[in-house]
């Protein structure tokens, strides 16, 4: 039997006028801001006429740690969100925007897949409403203002050497991760070596998705620090006076998006900071705004649950003062054989004893957001080529953990394929059965605190940090930022700075390489082991098969 690709369903989408979309919510059309037919934006007035409503559940998904087998998240919190409302309930999605940097490398698109997609399929992965772009330029036009400040004088006496702030572009390009700017004389400033993140990693980003107002949004903006000086006295964005300019490069993508799933529910696309480098969760706006229009608001974090649930429960919910009632964990038969040692090119093959050699992982992600104090549900997001007895395997394994796990087919089925962990989703929300709190309070050290995520979270045996990193976070904690989360930055393959060890590896250590106080976005970035914020292309990237066919139509975007 022969499916369509993820591209032909999205393009054969009957979609709905975006106004109609928007009434399921009960937004006027007044207050949708069209961007074509298909996607708006949704105005402010609307939103701060809603903020004494009261608020929907929130259900999070997130996943095992990723394998090339490929789990499905974004495809589940899309079906998760069309199962709910086939069983009545009023329900928004709330996902995150693509990064060029996956669509032309090698992840791909963020709008799900199969029949449990957001559509526009194409626009999403690509330009979209140049919310991207606007963050792009933002970030670096607070970069060019500062290598105008130094060649015009330097009345804020910057040391040149210890400038922090980088330049950013959505785009996977290892070439620019370490450059000297400034070459060619007098006319083009003072060389100094800097480097370019991906925008994604970017603390633009991230302020974007955290701000609650544009008012917030400036002040974030203007808290940024951009380098020190020869006192090491930091110098702000502020004292820059690229705040107010700034923030109005940021207005139009301050305001959520509205788009459609295939079956017409409403999907908020909004942000989208990467997980194993930044804090990996859709726009607070969004998701504070679906929760006053919405009975249930289903969202993501971003990559496995070890990066992206426990930036979202530690970092967005202790800032946005929010609280899941159920979580949801993806999981997928392929993936736990590849865990149990099974090469990707055999995961055709029935291997019942590799899917529980496999299981480890998912068993430490359920305790892990146990811990949390909020009750799991597991989806086994399902494949053709999964045998009974391998689905089997994994709900035997899960109830012992003292969990369930629900088989879902929205890939293939649409909602139909979800009815069962709708049903059970809404059980669990409506029964009030979470006690959420975050892993550790604020007035830990930030060293604690990187501790308590290493131990509890990766179960590693030790922190390896050498004096000048932990100088650094006391020099920090005495300056008043003590108080703030660390975003851990770490390999998103496993619960070890090690891309290669799958499973639930025990008797391993977090070597941090560098620390990046985020003060305006209000978390200190821990850079741990290899990672790199600014990615590179793999040996044959995706972009190679993406084009036009003859039609004019887009080709190879997955």
């Amino acid at each position: 039997m022969s499916y369509k690709s993820d591209i032909e369903i999205a393009r054969q989408a009957n979609k709905k006028p975006i106004q109609e979309i928007g009434a399921k919510l009960d937004i006027p059309t007044e207050h949708l801001l069209p961007y074509g037919h298909d996607k708006a934006k949704i105005s402010q007035e609307f939103i701060n006429s809603v903020q004494d409503n009261k608020n929907g559940k929130l259900i999070l998904v997130t996943a095992i740690n990723p394998t090339p087998a490929g789990e499905g998240k974004t495809t589940t919190t899309v079906g998760l969100g069309d199962g709910l409302n086939k069983i009545g309930k009023k329900v928004a999605i709330c996902i995150r925007e693509a990064s060029l940097g996956p669509c032309f490398g090698m992840k791909g698109g963020a709008a799900g897949g199969g029949y449990a997609q957001v559509v526009p399929m194409e626009a999403m992965n690509l330009h979209f409403t140049g919310d991207f772009h606007a963050i792009t330029s933002a970030h670096n036009l607070l970069s060019a203002m500062i290598d105008n400040h130094i060649y015009w004088g330097n009345t804020l006496e910057i040391d040149q050497r210890r400038v922090t702030w980088r330049r950013v572009m959505d785009m996977n390009d290892r070439a620019l991760r370490d450059i000297v700017t400034s070459l060619g004389g007098v006319p083009n400033g003072y060389p100094r070596q800097t480097g370019f993140d991906i925008t994604v990693a970017s603390e633009v980003m991230a302020i974007l998705c955290l701000a609650t107002s544009l008012g917030d949004l400036q002040k974030r903006l203007g808290d940024i620090i951009v380098a020190t000086r020869r006192d090491k006295s930091p110098v702000y964005c502020r004292d820059i006076k690229a705040d107010g300019a700034m923030t109005v490069l940021l207005k139009d993508a301050m305001q959520p998006n509205i788009v459609q799933t295939l079956e017409h529910n409403p999907a908020f696309v909004h942000g989208g900071p990467f997980a194993n480098i930044a804090h990996g969760c859709n726009s607070v706006m969004a998701t504070t705004t679906a929760l006053k229009i919405a009975d249930y608001v289903v969202t993501e974090a971003g990559f496995g649950a070890d990066l992206g649930a426990e930036k979202f429960m530690n970092i967005k919910c202790r800032k946005a003062n929010l609280a899941p009632s159920a979580v949801v964990i993806v999981a997928t038969v392929r993936a736990m054989k590849m865990n149990g040692g099974v090469a990707k090119k055999d995961l055709g093959t029935e291997k019942v004893e590799a899917v529980s050699a496999g299981c480890p992982n998912l068993g430490r992600h359920i305790d892990n957001i146990k811990s949390f104090g909020v009750p799991v549900v597991v989806a086994i997001n399902h494949f053709i080529t999964d045998s009974d007895a391998e689905i089997q395997a994994i709900k035997d394994y899960v109830a012992a953990q003292g969990s369930e796990a629900i088989l879902c087919q929205h890939w293939e089925k649409g909602s139909e394929g979800t009815v069962e962990l709708a049903t059970r989703i809404a059980e669990i929300a409506d029964a009030g059965m979470a006690n959420f709190a975050p892993l550790y309070s604020d007035d830990l050290s930030l060293f604690e605190k990187i501790e308590t995520v290493a131990k509890r979270i990766y179960r590693a045996d030790e922190v390896l940090a050498d004096e000048k990193i932990r100088n650094q976070l006391k020099e920090w904690e005495d300056a008043g930022y003590g108080h703030l989360p660390v975003c851990m930055a770490k390999t998103q393959y496993s619960f070890t700075t090690d891309p290669n060890r799958r499973g639930a590896p025990l008797g391993h250590s977090v070597p941090v390489r560098e620390v990046r106080l985020s003060a305006g976005a209000g978390f200190v970035v821990v850079i741990c082991g290899e990672i790199m914020t600014m990615p590179g292309l793999p040996s044959v990237p995706a972009s190679e098969n993406i084009m036009l066919n003859d039609l004019g139509q887009i080709e190879g975007l997955f």
